[in-house]
């Protein structure tokens, strides 16, 4: 619904952090992925499926920012990533306490496309166009699932999961260079998040906000050509 009426050229995204694996939903079993957010992508694609926490072992920070324990040969893998950032002026050491991160580690993370998944989302994740994001935040407003001054956050991506889920509102993400490769967003797309159980009620009032914005539209359009 949501896609449909934006013209969303990928399908949001619902995540969830869970114990057990979701009834009727099967495991990855692809090849191994370089960053959990690569996910993100089969996700916006159509595919619904579940991963375990050794899924994720090869990106250090996604492991972090989800409370997932690397195992004791790779425990260093943090370390050496974050050393790595702090080396090349990318990160400061002093930013890594300030990163959000899951207050519980997952047995299982199900992703598929929102709307159409037999689990339900903690979150749901949309790769939007600035004035698609626009629409959706106040759709978000309107419907009681965020505020007027909006949480954002650059890098890490993938902590914007943690960071919707804790704070239960709508946020928004620039990604970071390490998503947008593994994910291939487009320059001219972020991510904007929604708490999982708001969902309904945000693609609710998204009808609202897209006529209204159209009459706005024509109203400021008439503007133009009277202004003296």
């Amino acid at each position: 619904m949501m896609q449909t009426l934006l013209k969303l050229e990928n399908a949001p995204v619902a995540i969830a952090f869970l114990s057990t694996p979701p009834e009727g939903v099967a495991r990855y079993s692809g090849q191994p992925v370089p960053a959990g957010c690569a996910f993100w992508k089969m996700a916006m694609g159509g595919k619904t499926f579940y991963t375990v926490p050794a899924d994720h072992y090869n990106c250090a920070v996604g492991s972090y920012t989800h409370n997932i324990a690397l195992p004791a040969d790779r425990a260093q893998e943090l370390e050496g990533t974050i050393g790595f950032m702090v080396q090349n002026n990318y990160l400061a050491m002093a930013e890594v306490p300030g990163i959000p991160v899951l207050q519980d580690s997952p047995q299982v993370v199900a992703y598929g496309p929102a709307g159409e998944v037999p689990f339900e989302a903690d979150v749901v994740l949309v790769a939007a166009k600035p004035a698609q994001a626009m629409l959706i935040y106040e759709a978000a407003l309107k419907a009681g699932a965020g505020n007027a001054l909006t949480n954002t956050l650059g890098r890490p991506g993938c902590a914007v999961l943690p960071l919707t889920i804790g704070q239960q509102s709508t946020a928004l993400s620039f990604g970071c260079m390490g998503n947008r490769v593994f994910t291939e967003l487009s320059d001219g797309e972020l991510y904007i998040t929604i708490p999982g159980a708001k969902y309904a009620q945000v693609v609710e009032k998204l009808k609202e906000v897209v006529t209204a914005n159209c009459a706005m539209e024509g109203h400021y359009r008439s503007k133009l050509t009277g202004v003296v």
